[in-house]
C-alpha cells in the first residue's frame, strides 16, 4: 500500500474539525426559562398539592369551617364514623364502581365504535364526528340539565315515546331511586363516548397503514386485523383511555348533583365531599376524609396499569 507523499494532502489531512462553540444562556434566556419552569409550577403547588395536603390533614381533625381556632385533632375518627356510621357511604362505593364498570364495558367501547365507522372515510364522516363530539363541548352540569327535558316524568320525550306522559304509568326516572343511576349513566355516556370517539380516531390516524398492508397479505380478516395488529400498536392511546375512564368515572358530580344532589339513589363519593364541605351542616373532617379516600381510590388503578404498561414498554 503506498502512502501519499503530497505534503498539501497531509496538512489537509491533519487540519482537526473545527470545535464547535457552546452557546451560554444570557441573563434574559435564564430569566424566562425560570418563569416558563417556575410559573406552571406555582401554579400547581398553590392548586393542587397544598389543598391536597390541607385535606389530609383536616381529615384527621374536627372543625366546623368557621375560626381556626376550633380545630381540634381527631385522630381517625373521621374515617372510623365514614366506614362504620356513616349510611351513604357503602351505596355511594357501590355506584362509584357502578359508574366506572359502565363507563368501561359501555361508554368505551361505544366511542372505539364510533371512531373505528367514522375513520372508513364514509360520506359526511365530518358532519357525525361534530355531531358526536358536540356533547364533549358541554359541562356535566348543562348535560343533567338537558337531560332532564328527556327523563322528565310529565312531559318528557322518553315518557311521550311510551305513551305514559301525564299518566300514573308515567315512570320518573330521575326520582325513582332505583331507575335513576341507570339514567344517569346514559346521559354521561353521551358524553363520555364522544370524548373516546375522538381519542381513537387520532390514534387511528397514526397507526402504520404498512401493518394492515402486512395483516391482509397473511390472510387476516378486517375484525383479525384490528384485534391483533391495530388495537394494540394504540397503546398509548389506550392508556389514556383508560386514565380518562378511571378518573370520569370517580370525579362523577356535576350531573347527579343537578339531578337531586346526589341523595335518594345518586349517592357519589364526590357528591359526598362536597354535602360535607359545603352543606348547610359543614363537617370539615369528615368531608377532608373523603377527599381523601377518594384520592387513594383513584390513584390505585391509576398507577397500578401505568407501572405495567410502562414496565412492559422498558422491557421491550
Amino acid at each position: 500500500m503506498s502512502v501519499s507523499t503530497n505534503p498539501r494532502a497531509r496538512g489537509r489531512q491533519a487540519v482537526p474539525a473545527p470545535a464547535r462553540r457552546v452557546r451560554r444562556l444570557s441573563r434574559r434566556d435564564k430569566v424566562v426559562l425560570g418563569l416558563m419552569v417556575g410559573v406552571p409550577t406555582l401554579i400547581q403547588l398553590v392548586l393542587v398539592w397544598i389543598p391536597t395536603l390541607m385535606s389530609v390533614g383536616l381529615s384527621f381533625t374536627r372543625w366546623n369551617g368557621l375560626e381556626l381556632t376550633d380545630i381540634k385533632p381527631a385522630g381517625v375518627e373521621n374515617y372510623q364514623f365514614i366506614a362504620q356510621d356513616y349510611p351513604p357511604f357503602w351505596p355511594a362505593m357501590q355506584h362509584n364502581v357502578l359508574w366506572l364498570a359502565f363507563l368501561a364495558l359501555v361508554a368505551t367501547p361505544l366511542g372505539l365504535l364510533l371512531a373505528v365507522l367514522l375513520d372508513k372515510n364514509i360520506r359526511g364522516t365530518r358532519i357525525y364526528q361534530s355531531i358526536f363530539f358536540a356533547p364533549v363541548m358541554l359541562s356535566l352540569a348543562l348535560i343533567g340539565i338537558i337531560w332532564q327535558l328527556f327523563y322528565n316524568r310529565d312531559s318528557g320525550l322518553l315518557n311521550f315515546l311510551l305513551g305514559t306522559a301525564g299518566t300514573p304509568q308515567a315512570v320518573d326516572w330521575f326520582g325513582d331511586s332505583s331507575v335513576n343511576i341507570w339514567a344517569a349513566l346514559f346521559a354521561a355516556t353521551w358524553r363520555h363516548a364522544g370524548y373516546v370517539m375522538i381519542l381513537y380516531l387520532a390514534g387511528l390516524k397514526g397507526v402504520d397503514p404498512t401493518l394492515r398492508e402486512a395483516a391482509q397479505i397473511d390472510g387476516a380478516n378486517e375484525v383479525q386485523t384490528f384485534f391483533r395488529v391495530i388495537f394494540p400498536a394504540m397503546r398509548p392511546v389506550n392508556v389514556i383511555v383508560i386514565v380518562i375512564t378511571v378518573i370520569e368515572s370517580l370525579r362523577a358530580f356535576d350531573i347527579v348533583y343537578v339531578i337531586n344532589r346526589g341523595t335518594n339513589g345518586l349517592e357519589l363519593i364526590s357528591a359526598l365531599v362536597i354535602q360535607n364541605l359545603v352543606g348547610e351542616g359543614q363537617v370539615i373532617g369528615i368531608g377532608s376524609a373523603l377527599a381523601v379516600i377518594l384520592l387513594v381510590i383513584s390513584l390505585i388503578p391509576i398507577t397500578f396499569y401505568l407501572s405495567r404498561a410502562f414496565g412492559k414498554d422498558k422491557e421491550a
